[in-house]
């Protein structure tokens, strides 16, 4: 999926896979690093086609395509396991006592009436031996879960240097298809089990979590307010699902609107609704704030992942669960995060984010587990 077919055609740039089927970009018309001016130029009619990620913060560069082709597929890509790698080195961004002080810190703030909620995130810089193959790493991040969910985006065909940004994210930001638009937010979760007696015990606790259907509350509500402006028509259900991913259960819930206006895009949808309560927090400015002064800039982490075709019909799926590649395949840094709320629980938000970081690590089949 990385490289060119042997015959000389050109190669993929962008794979998206779903339950639903995938779609695959091959070449480069076009890139852009201004999400901004690629959703205008979909908009004129001045490109057919955009594909790639949004950052989190939307000034920041992005990694967006207009490419020779977009392929649909009524199936999602294939799962297999992943190569086995052995880590090199490691560098934690933080350690877990600092990412402790941080959530701390964050509740505090909530606690003084500053923030209502916001997620914090930690990385992790890996490098390994062999070389990653993406379309190995693809694959393998489709293997581990029950929906097939994986992406890759490259990154150097937007930004012209190396380097892929590969996931497995089971978060729908955004989809339109003609007047329709979805959403299915995820937030609140907790770590799954090998033991079904405690893992169904986990998804039962985490359905009756005053603390993660609060998180939840939060980005069902600005999607709702985000997007009434823009429909004729929102369906909410009352009460969040539970979702599950290979190493994860989630409270989701599917939100679905009529638009007024069929001509706003895919594009323009993901830029109006990124990055929601549940990459970033509320209010959501001062939470990007805090953000910031505490992580640094996140790049395309958090951001959205996607594609929208010349109709404005289009998937925009919401960064998570992804690691970004060198130009070498060998360094990659990859994240994770949580919500922090009043109800918090300090030392439960590290487990979390280490629980959330095993979707990368299995993948990659780092024989040293590491334990960040």
């Amino acid at each position: 999926m990385a490289n060119p077919d042997a015959d000389g055609a050109d190669p993929d740039v962008f794979i998206l896979s779903r339950p639903t089927g995938s779609v695959v970009a091959n070449g480069v018309r076009r890139g852009f690093v201004d999400a901004r001016a690629a959703a205008e130029a979909l908009r004129t009619g001045a490109v057919d086609a955009v594909v790639g990620a949004i950052p989190f913060d939307v000034d920041d560069p992005a990694a967006l395509i207009t490419p020779g082709t977009l392929v649909h597929s009524a199936r999602p890509v294939a799962g297999s396991p992943g190569a086995p790698h052995q880590v090199l080195s490691m560098s934690l961004h933080p350690d877990q006592p600092t990412h402790r002080d941080r959530v701390e810190r964050a509740i505090k703030q909530i606690a003084d009436g500053e923030l209502d909620k916001v997620v914090l995130a930690r990385s992790v810089d890996v490098t390994l031996d062999p070389a990653v193959d993406v379309d190995d790493l693809i694959r393998a991040l489709a293997q581990g879960n029950s929906e097939g969910n994986a992406f890759g985006v490259d990154v150097g065909a937007a930004r012209g240097s190396g380097g892929w940004l590969v996931g497995a994210s089971p978060e729908l930001l955004v989809r339109k298809q003609g007047r329709t638009v979805t959403c299915h937010p995820y937030a609140g979760s907790a770590p799954r089990s090998a033991d079904p007696a405690t893992d169904r015990a986990a998804a039962d606790a985490l359905a009756a979590s005053a603390k993660d259907r609060t998180e939840h509350a939060f980005v069902v509500d600005y999607l709702r307010d985000r997007l009434t402006p823009h429909c004729v028509e929102i369906t909410v259900p009352p009460s969040p699902e539970l979702r599950s991913t290979g190493e994860i259960w989630h409270l989701a819930t599917p939100i679905h609107g009529t638009l007024r206006d069929e001509d706003m895009t895919a594009l323009d949808l993901a830029l109006l609704l990124s990055p929601t309560p549940a990459v970033c927090g509320t209010p959501s400015d001062l939470a990007a704030r805090f953000i910031r002064d505490v992580e640094g800039e996140r790049g395309l982490y958090g951001g959205a992942i996607g594609w929208c075709d010349g109709a404005g019909d289009g998937e925009w799926m919401v960064t998570i669960r992804c690691l970004e590649l060198t130009a070498d395949r060998r360094s990659l840094r990859t994240w994770a995060g949580g919500g922090i709320v009043a109800q918090s629980d300090p030392g439960a938000e590290v487990d979390e984010t280490t629980a959330k970081l095993r979707t990368v690590f299995n993948a990659l089949g780092i024989e040293t587990r590491p334990n960040p």
